[in-house]
């Protein structure tokens, strides 16, 4: 049963990844005739909470020391780097909390995405995880993705 909800989530993941890669965004530059991203530029615009909660707090020193150099500041995402986590593909209906805890632990093996794997984040702990998804989470519902 475990091995079975663990490759449902990493699925889940990776083909949330393939839809990030593939499908719309919430950029609101997206579909216009302006120049490509460069190399390391936030993927997506980011509206920030007026308050954080403190978990959130918490976990957004954490994001910003184990996971924004790939998923950029805010969870905007990198180009050339990694995705944008304020993203609908995102959503808790979609990328339970679950699946930010199997990705931290395992990583993620690329799909369709042009980022490359994902590896392993070691040095988190599940209290550092759970502080990092309530802090997307925040970011996610003040851009409108519940």
């Amino acid at each position: 049963m475990i091995r079975t909800l663990v490759a449902l989530a990493l699925v889940a993941l990776i083909s949330g990844g393939a839809y990030l890669a593939l499908g719309p965004s919430n950029d609101t530059s997206a579909g216009s005739d302006g120049p490509a991203p460069q190399e390391g530029a936030a993927l997506v615009e980011v509206i920030l909470p007026e308050t954080l909660s403190g978990q959130a707090q918490i976990g957004q020193r954490v994001f910003e020391a184990a996971c924004a150099q790939c998923h950029g500041q805010n969870g905007a995402g990198r180009d050339g780097s990694g995705p944008p986590l304020v993203h609908r593909i995102y959503e808790p209906s979609h990328h339970g909390d679950a699946a930010f805890n199997l990705a931290v632990a395992n990583g993620v093996r690329s799909h369709h995405w042009p980022y490359g794997n994902m590896p392993p984040v070691a040095g988190l702990t599940n209290a550092d995880v759970a502080a990092i998804v309530r802090y997307i989470r925040d970011l996610q519902q003040a851009n409108g993705i519940f």
